[in-house]
């Protein structure tokens, strides 16, 4: 399961099928030098994102793949 503290890097190497949910979300930095120390609520504050729907979007496709 992903939680707000997984560092984004974590949960893209763990499920790459997530990439588009974060892009879709805005967070396109996936491959950026913030996301192998930034975790998902550093990052959907930073952006301004809703965190809550970017951690439920990304469990259901996690749960998929």
């Amino acid at each position: 399961m992903i939680n707000k503290n997984m560092s984004i890097e974590e949960v893209v190497k763990r499920y790459p099928e997530t990439i588009p949910i974060f892009e879709r979300h805005g967070l396109g930095c996936v491959g950026c030098q913030a996301a192998l120390f930034e975790n998902i609520e550093q990052g959907a504050e930073i952006h301004g994102i809703d965190l809550e729907a970017l951690i439920n979007d990304l469990n259901g496709v996690a749960k998929k793949g």
